[in-house]
C-alpha cells in the first residue's frame, strides 16, 4: 500500500482489488509503526471490509479505512479517552458521526491516540504514552488529536476524526504537515462524543487533502435530533472544491501576527497570503482587540466545564475503581490514581472558578469576554470573506520541552482557541516547511456555518501550491 494515498486512490485500488485487500494492508503498516499514533486496532475491520465486497461497494466511503480519535464511542472498541479512569471501557453504542461512517461504507480501522480527556497540545498526557511526530520522533504531534494528526501524516490511514476545543484538531494537523478542519459548532452532531467542554468542541476531519476533508464532511455533518446544539442544515462540501479566489476578500488580524510568533512561521503564512494574491485575491489588516483576553476567557471557561462534566467519574458506574471505606474516600481514590496530573489540574482550576464567591470574578466575567471576541469576529468578517493567520505561532516543539510548564504549553493556542470562543469553521492547511524541516500551517477562518468558502481558499491553495505534497521522511 502506497503511502498518503487519497481516497479517489483507495477507490480505485478497491476496484481493482478488493476492499479486504486495502484493509489488510493498512493494518499490516499500523502493525509496524514506531509513532505510537494507534492505541488499538478493530479486529472486526476485515470482515467489514469483506461485507463491503460481497454488497458490492455502495456508499461514498465504501472501503475506505478510517481512524477515530479515543473520546468518540464506537459500538463494541474500547473508547478510554487515553485515560486509565475508562481503561477497559467499551461503549454499548455508536456515536452518531460513527453511525453515519458505517452507512457510507467506510471502514472503522482503531481507535487513536490522545491527551488525556483531549486536555493538551501535544499529546503527552495519554495513559498509553506520547504520540510521535512522523517528521521528526523527538517532537510532539501536537494535540489532542495527536494521534489522528500523525496517523494519517505517517500513512496509516488516509483520513481520521479527531475532536477540537481550543484548536485540538487544527494544532496537530499543523505541526504534523496535514489539512484539518474545526467546523462551526453545531454543524456535526456531538452525540457520543465524550465530553470535555460542551459549548466549545467540535468533531471534525483530518487529511491529507481539502478533497478527502470535503467528502468525510459531506458524510458526518447534518442534523441529529439527539443533540441539542445540532443545527438543521443542508450542505454539499465538494461542491467547493473549486480552483477559484478571483475576488475574494482576505483578512489579515495584527493581534494574530504579534509577539511569541516565530520568525520563519510568519514569513511562511505570508508567502501563503501573498500566493493567494497571485491568485487575484485582496487582502487588508483588520483588528480584533479583545483576541488578547481569549486565550484567559478560553481557559477559564473550558476547566470550569470540565469540572462539571468529568464529576461522573467516581468508580461507581464504569471505568476504574479503587475501593474504599466509604464512597468519598473510593471516589477520591479512584480520581487520584485515575486522572492524571493534567485532568486533576483542570479540574480542581474549573471547580475553584465556579466555587462561591469567584463564579462571577471568573466564569461570569469569561462568559462576557467570550461574547466580545465573538463580536470581534462578526465585524472582522462583515467586509472581508475570511480571515488567514498563522495555525499555531511555532513548528512542533520537542518531547517534554513543555509539560511540565502548563502556561508555556496553553500560551501554544493563542491563534486557534478564539475560533472556538466564537463558534466559526476554520481549517489549518500545511503552507511549507520552517525550522529543522518541520511543517507550518495556515488557518483559513470563515463566517458561521460558511465552511463552503474556506474549503475552496483552501482548496485553491492546493491547487497552486505543492505543500501538501510533502511528506515525511521515509513515507512515500
Amino acid at each position: 500500500m502506497a503511502a498518503w494515498t487519497d481516497i479517489s486512490g483507495i477507490r480505485q485500488k478497491i476496484a481493482d482489488s478488493s476492499a479486504e485487500e486495502v484493509t489488510a494492508s493498512y493494518i499490516e503498516t499500523i502493525k509496524q509503526s514506531k509513532i505510537n499514533g494507534f492505541t488499538t486496532t478493530w479486529d472486526e475491520a476485515i470482515n467489514i471490509a469483506r461485507e463491503i465486497d460481497a454488497k458490492g461497494h455502495e456508499g461514498p466511503l465504501a472501503g475506505v479505512p478510517i481512524a477515530i480519535k479515543e473520546n468518540i464511542s464506537t459500538k463494541g472498541l474500547s473508547t478510554t479517552c487515553s485515560s486509565k479512569i475508562l481503561q477497559g471501557y467499551v461503549p454499548p453504542y455508536d456515536a452518531h458521526v460513527i453511525e453515519k461512517l458505517k452507512e457510507a461504507g467506510a471502514v472503522i480501522i482503531g481507535k487513536t491516540n490522545m491527551d488525556e480527556f483531549a486536555m493538551g497540545s501535544s499529546t503527552e498526557s495519554s495513559c498509553y504514552g506520547p504520540t510521535l511526530n512522523p517528521w521528526d520522533h523527538e517532537r510532539v504531534p501536537g494535540g489532542s488529536s495527536g494521534g489522528s494528526a500523525a496517523v494519517v501524516a505517517a500513512g496509516e490511514v488516509p483520513v481520521s476524526l479527531g475532536s477540537d476545543t481550543g484548536g485540538s484538531v487544527r494544532c496537530p494537523a499543523a505541526f504534523c504537515g496535514v489539512v484539518g478542519l474545526k467546523p462551526t459548532y453545531g454543524c456535526i452532531s456531538r452525540y457520543g462524543l465524550i465530553s470535555y467542554a460542551n459549548s466549545l468542541e467540535q468533531i471534525g476531519p483530518l487529511a491529507t487533502n481539502v478533497a478527502d476533508i470535503a467528502a468525510v464532511m459531506d458524510v458526518v455533518a447534518g442534523y441529529d435530533n439527539r443533540d441539542s446544539t445540532s443545527i438543521n442544515r443542508e450542505n454539499n462540501y465538494s461542491a467547493a472544491l473549486k480552483d477559484d479566489v478571483k475576488g475574494m476578500k482576505i483578512g489579515v488580524p495584527d493581534e494574530y501576527f504579534g509577539e511569541g510568533i516565530d520568525e520563519k512561521v510568519n514569513n511562511a503564512v505570508w508567502d501563503a497570503i501573498s500566493k493567494f494574491e497571485d491568485m487575484g485575491a485582496t487582502y487588508e489588516k483588520v483588528s480584533m482587540p479583545h483576541t488578547k483576553y481569549a486565550l484567559a476567557a478560553y481557559y477559564i471557561i473550558a476547566m470550569s466545564e470540565a469540572s462539571s462534566n468529568l464529576a461522573r467519574f467516581d468508580g461507581t458506574r464504569y471505568g476504574l475503581r479503587v475501593e474504599g471505606d466509604n464512597w468519598h474516600v473510593m471516589a477520591s481514590k479512584t480520581r487520584a490514581e485515575g486522572f492524571g496530573p493534567e485532568v486533576q489540574r483542570r479540574i480542581l482550576l474549573g471547580t475553584y472558578a465556579l466555587s462561591a464567591g469567584y463564579h462571577d470574578k471568573y466564569y461570569l466575567k469569561a462568559l462576557k469576554v467570550r461574547t466580545l471576541v465573538k463580536q470581534d469576529f462578526d465585524k472582522a468578517l462583515a467586509n472581508v470573506d475570511v480571515l488567514m493567520a498563522p495555525t499555531m505561532p511555532a513548528h512542533a516543539f520537542k518531547m517534554g520541552e513543555k509539560i511540565n510548564d502548563p502556561l508555556s504549553l496553553y500560551l501554544a493556542d493563542v491563534n486557534t482557541v478564539p475560533i472556538n470562543l466564537a463558534g466559526v469553521p476554520s481549517i489549518s492547511v500545511p503552507c511549507g516547511l520552517v525550522a529543522h524541516e518541520m511543517p507550518a500551517g495556515l488557518q483559513i477562518i470563515g463566517k458561521h456555518f460558511d465552511e463552503n468558502t474556506i474549503i475552496k481558499a483552501a482548496y485553491s491553495f492546493e491547487q497552486n501550491t505543492d505543500y501538501h505534497t510533502e511528506r515525511p521522511k521515509g513515507v512515500q
